[in-house]
């Protein structure tokens, strides 16, 4: 398992990029090998993420070249470089 943190500036406003994440969220999905994303807010930077469960590093990397990933920036007006981050999962809590 993999996970991969993403945090950026985004240029729309709250209910914008709420709105974003939603009419997303179906073609996130349907993309083999995530297991999960959990979307987030920075309250005290005003920034947005998300937290990507992929159930491998071949997924995670087809995702990366996928034209859903390459479409992120311009679908919440990213600003400047976001910063990212993947590990590898080496124990969960709880079981599946």
């Amino acid at each position: 398992m993999v996970v991969q943190i993403v945090r950026f500036k985004s240029g729309l406003p709250e209910e914008e990029v709420i709105k974003t994440c939603e009419d997303r969220a179906p073609d996130y999905r349907a993309q083999d090998g995530l297991i999960q994303k959990y979307y987030l807010k920075y309250s005290d930077t005003n920034e947005y993420g998300a937290v990507y469960i992929w159930d491998s590093q071949d997924a995670l990397d087809a995702f990366n070249k996928s034209e859903l990933r390459k479409t992120i920036p311009e679908a919440y007006q990213v600003q400047g470089a976001p910063d990212i981050g993947t590990a590898e999962v080496i124990m969960t809590l709880r079981s599946e």
